[in-house]
């Protein structure tokens, strides 16, 4: 694979990330296939540098065109800072096939959740929204999501925007436009952890960050351009993608 398939491969993942999140099923795979030998954690850590470059673009592209619930946003963020270099921190520490069964068993869960109610998310129920529903939107966001970025990484962003939309009533817009704030955060908690372990390749992350940007910048506007609808079936397929990915790593690589 070469230097401008990796490049390539960031700017496709930075739209998926900006849309919906999942961008890591591209690049992580993409990481370790071109560069042979780069030890997981270096690809993570490399990955988070890119990727924090595309959330934040992101991140303010929605900002400045919908309104964000910064009662849910501004704490979540703050605890994934902190959970995210936790789940960095213990990264090397836990096997993939220790989690690997889990995550898929939520992804399944996830995709049964969103085809068999076909209008969540597609509109807004902001009824749902309750002073409990918010601090267990806060929690799960900003601990447990931001500790599985941290840990592992793929699908943070598909995950962000489920729990928004399942627990607040977000449409799929809104809550992917929350997700980025959110991702953003767990990216730069991660990346500190990372950095300062030494998992960082900063020239290679700096290039991928450009093209991660790019693409960042398309898929935010194209989501803000064709809805919720859109959204939801871009969720959808990256969801399916990372049940796949995740099955062949379990049942049929090596």
């Amino acid at each position: 694979m070469t230097f401008a398939t990796l490049l390539t491969a960031a700017a496709l993942a930075g739209w998926v990330d900006a849309v919906v999140g999942g961008g890591g099923l591209l690049l992580l795979p993409a990481l370790l296939v071109a560069v042979p030998g780069m030890p997981p954690a270096t690809a993570l850590g490399t990955n988070k540098l890119a990727a924090i470059a595309g959330t934040s673009t992101a991140a303010v592209t929605y900002a400045r065109r919908t309104k964000l619930d910064w009662a849910v946003v501004g704490p979540a963020a703050v605890l994934a800072v902190v959970c995210a270099g936790l789940g960095a921190a213990l990264a090397g520490a836990v096997p993939p096939e220790a989690y690997r069964p889990v995550v898929l068993v939520v992804l399944v869960s996830v995709a049964l959740f969103v085809v068999l109610r076909p209008r969540l998310g597609t509109v807004a129920v902001p009824q749902r929204r309750t002073r409990v529903r918010v601090v267990v939107a806060v929690l799960v966001a900003g601990v447990g999501i931001a500790t599985y970025d941290g840990l592992i990484g793929p699908g943070t962003g598909t995950f962000l925007v489920v729990a928004f939309t399942a627990l607040l009533g977000a449409d799929f817009l809104h809550g992917s436009a929350m997700a980025k704030v959110i991702n953003a955060g767990t990216n730069a908690g991660a990346l500190v952890v990372f950095a300062v372990t030494g998992h960082v390749w900063w020239l290679l992350g700096a290039a991928m960050a450009v093209c991660n940007i790019v693409g960042a910048m398309v898929g935010a506007r194209m989501a803000l351009r064709r809805g919720s609808g859109f959204v939801r079936v871009v969720l959808l397929v990256v969801v399916f993608a990372l049940v796949g990915k995740l099955g062949y790593d379990q049942w049929l690589a090596g």
